[in-house]
């Protein structure tokens, strides 16, 4: 229970840096979050993060890429 009320708590503040994601919204998805991945184990975690650590660096790629004149 305390761990659903620390996902909600720090989902809220995530939404509040997140445009288009509100408080609320924000709180529900900390929750939601925090369910997924506990059913994931610790393979689906590290999947997960592997998921997100690849899509900021194709987003960098992609910036820098944007940034190179003449592209």
């Amino acid at each position: 229970m305390i761990g659903k009320i620390i996902s909600a708590v720090v989902g809220s503040k995530i939404a509040q840096d997140t445009p288009g994601l509100s408080g609320p919204g924000g709180a529900a998805l900390g929750v939601v979050a925090i369910s997924v991945f506990r059913r994931l184990g610790p393979l689906g975690m590290a999947a997960a993060a592997g998921g997100w650590l690849a899509s900021r660096e194709l987003d960098k790629r992609a910036r820098r890429k944007a940034a190179v004149p003449g592209n």
